[in-house]
């Protein structure tokens, strides 16, 4: 049952793939802000997933947060998100990123529950246009 106080965590290994160099977010290689939010987006989707009714999912409509420190190559960076609101079939969460040396990002971010089909067929349609 989708309940609030769910929590989730995800991390991953800093890499020249994820860097802002790589990323075009910036020129130097440390972790990219848009990896961090990836990041973030899959630690809540993935925290709630098997909560859902089947064929549901979730879909990323809002995101406030801070990138507050760097992180360089090789470092391990991982999220922690959790549940803080259940809107109908909005969802609020609570989201941080740190590395091996502390807090390195955090905030909100909101999904929305979706039938999977109907929300793909709707993309697709645009593609018909």
């Amino acid at each position: 049952m989708l309940t609030v106080g769910i929590k989730g965590k995800e991390e991953i290994v800093v890499t020249d793939a994820n860097s802002a160099k790589t990323m075009g977010s910036g020129t130097l290689d440390v972790f990219a802000t848009p990896a961090m939010i990836a990041l973030m987006e899959k630690t809540a989707w993935k925290s709630v997933a098997p909560y859902l009714e089947e064929g549901c999912g979730t879909v990323g409509t809002l995101l406030n947060v801070t990138h507050d420190a760097p992180t360089p190559l090789g470092m391990k960076v991982w999220c922690e998100s959790e549940l803080t609101e259940i809107d109908g079939r909005r969802l609020v969460f609570s989201v941080a990123a740190f590395d091996e040396t502390g807090k390195i990002g955090g905030g909100s971010h909101e999904r929305f529950i979706v039938p999977n089909e109907k929300f793909q067929a709707k993309a697709d349609k645009k593609a018909q246009k």
